[in-house]
């Protein structure tokens, strides 16, 4: 049902891809559109029209302006959202997107037209490259709309100033704008755009909030109507029922009490399951350090490369990895080395002439092209592992055969790492596990990845979700096979995607045989406490259900037919 199609019913159900699991009632709170302007509208100053190279001084100004204001907020911010905030920073002082206006406006093209032309071309170049660069248009495009507001003398669009909690709903909220929220005053975030690995739904899980994507039809709401946003089930419900607030609030009730069990993960019958949290910072670290994670599953260390212009050194590396290590003493920390390419591209690495960057040279195969990268980056850590006396575990990304996870073990042991892995998340290396795990420590499970590879989807379509469904018949093969592999050898077998935050499926995998699971840290009470409720062997049960199952529907609705009362019932399944 589209809200905007409904006429004077108010009632009703929209659908999205929910992000986390938390649910939350409030009034709607939409994000003020851009500014209306004209391509061809003059530039005013003093209420005279300019051109040339005085139109080129205000909009350099301009441009100054918004970068300014986007690496002050960065400043002030910590994380993944400061990451982000300095990278729209950066695109805003990118050299080339502003001669491009420039030489516009020199040229005689009106100041909008001029901007709205150069952003266009970039967003095409980018759409174009897919995955990573795809995602940033939304950065581009947030970075355009402040820049014309600027120029123009007009307000910045955006999310109003908010005066009670309040449910943020746009088109597609930028990241700038979303590290930029009064969290006091916001509850969730929904979008009518975006997909959930973008920006926006990365922030709105490193900051705990319930966040929905691809809601069709939300921004036809009005402002202050009060709607339930699901996380769990992916549903916004425009004024919910008096039952539905009070389950949501019973439910919020429930999470808190889950939050105060810290003990460390393990199934009913005492078989231990270690549960560890993802990061991409240092500072995400410390956060860890206050929760209940027994470590980190996934350090995503790419972060301090992928807004960077030049490779950081050795010594910005060492720093950063050794800030991590110090912050989580005595804890396990899985490091994922540098996994860029494809959605994730280097200013300083990238092959330009790629045709399909998901299946080129990204991850580990970097190694081909610039080995420096992968050696700079195991020296760093080693240097990290000497200053602390803290031991990481370290794995390479898109290793495809046992010849890879070769190559890499010997350069890592080379270094002095003494715990060596690698990611499975090709088909082919989950097909050969074994020989995988005979030259490496322990592996790790990439499900997102395992299953845009396998179902041949691209885990950045939003409209192919179904297909990227971590239940999928093909992709729970995979990682039974890898997991066998490793109960045979006697090695590790982790998960580290998605999946492994999902308390249903989380069952089913260590029912498989995993041994460790790594998620976000709002995740893991309830992961915890549903493996509390089930035996190692209840868990081998809901595996094969999950196996025999035709459908990745079918999958999950065995197993969920079969979990214990209590569980079903606490955590809504």
């Amino acid at each position: 049902m589209s809200v905007a199609d409904a006429g004077p019913q108010v009632q009703g159900e929209l659908h999205g891809v929910g992000v986390g699991r938390r649910g939350v009632v409030g009034p709607v709170a939409q994000v003020q559109p851009v500014p209306a302007v004209a391509a061809d509208a003059p530039l005013l100053v003093d209420g005279v029209a300019v051109t040339g190279a005085d139109a080129q001084e205000v909009v350099a100004r301009a441009f100054e302006d918004v970068a300014a204001a986007l690496a002050d907020a960065s400043s002030r911010a910590t994380g993944t959202v400061r990451d982000v905030l300095a990278a729209t920073a950066q695109m805003a002082d990118d050299r080339a997107l502003r001669s491009g206006v420039l030489t516009r406006i020199g040229a005689g093209e009106p100041v909008v037209a001029a901007i709205d032309g150069v952003v266009d071309m970039f967003a095409a170049m980018f759409v174009q490259a897919g995955g990573y660069l795809a995602e940033r248009v939304t950065d581009l495009r947030s970075v355009r709309d402040r820049v014309v507001a600027r120029a123009m003398g007009l307000p910045a669009p955006g999310v109003p100033e908010l005066t009670v909690p309040s449910v943020v709903v746009a088109l597609d909220l930028a990241p700038a704008d979303t590290a930029a929220l009064d969290l006091d005053k916001v509850l969730a975030i929904v979008t009518e755009l975006g997909g959930p690995t973008g920006h926006t739904a990365i922030i709105a899980g490193q900051l705990g909030l319930p966040c929905l994507v691809r809601v069709a039809g939300v921004t036809g709401l009005d402002d202050g109507i009060v709607v339930a946003v699901d996380a769990a089930t992916g549903t916004v419900t425009v004024e919910p029922s008096p039952d539905l607030v009070d389950a949501l609030a019973r439910r919020a009730e429930v999470e808190r009490a889950l939050e105060q069990d810290t003990a460390p993960g393990a199934t009913a019958d005492g078989k231990a399951v270690a549960l560890l949290a993802n990061i991409g910072t240092a500072a995400d670290a410390e956060r860890v350090a206050t929760t209940a994670a027994e470590g980190v599953g996934l350090f995503r260390t790419e972060v301090l490369f992928l807004e960077a212009s030049t490779e950081p050194t050795v010594e910005e590396q060492t720093a950063a990895y050794a800030a991590a290590l110090r912050a989580l003493p005595g804890r396990k920390v899985v490091v994922r080395t540098l996994d860029a390419g494809a959605d994730k591209p280097l200013a300083f690495a990238t092959q330009p002439d790629e045709e399909n960057p998901a299946l080129g040279v990204r991850g580990y195969r970097l190694v081909r092209t610039n080995a420096d990268l992968v050696e700079h980056q195991l020296e760093a850590l080693a240097a990290a592992q000497a200053a602390t006396g803290e031991a990481p575990w370290v794995m390479a990304p898109m290793i495809a055969t046992a010849d890879e996870a070769r190559d890499f073990a010997a350069r890592a042991r080379a270094h002095g790492i003494a715990k060596v892995g690698v990611m499975v998340e090709v088909p082919s290396a989950a097909l050969r596990a074994h020989e995988v795990l005979r030259e490496v420590d322990f592996v790790s499970l990439g499900t997102n990845d395992l299953a845009q590879y396998t179902m041949a989807t691209d885990r950045l379509r939003g409209e192919l979700a179904d297909l990227l469904d971590p239940w999928q018949p093909a992709v729970l093969d995979l990682v039974a096979a890898t997991a066998h592999a490793g109960l045979e050898t006697g090695k590790p077998v982790g998960v580290c995607g998605e999946s492994a935050s999902d308390p249903v499926l989380a069952l089913v995998l260590v029912g498989l045989g995993v041994t460790s699971l790594s998620m976000s840290p709002g995740a893991l009470p309830a992961v915890r406490y549903a493996l509390r409720r089930h035996t190692s062997a209840q868990c081998a049960t809901l595996a094969v259900e999950a196996l025999a199952a035709p459908s990745a529907a079918a999958a999950r609705a065995a197993v969920v037919e079969n979990l214990d009362p209590e569980v079903r019932t606490t955590l809504g399944v």
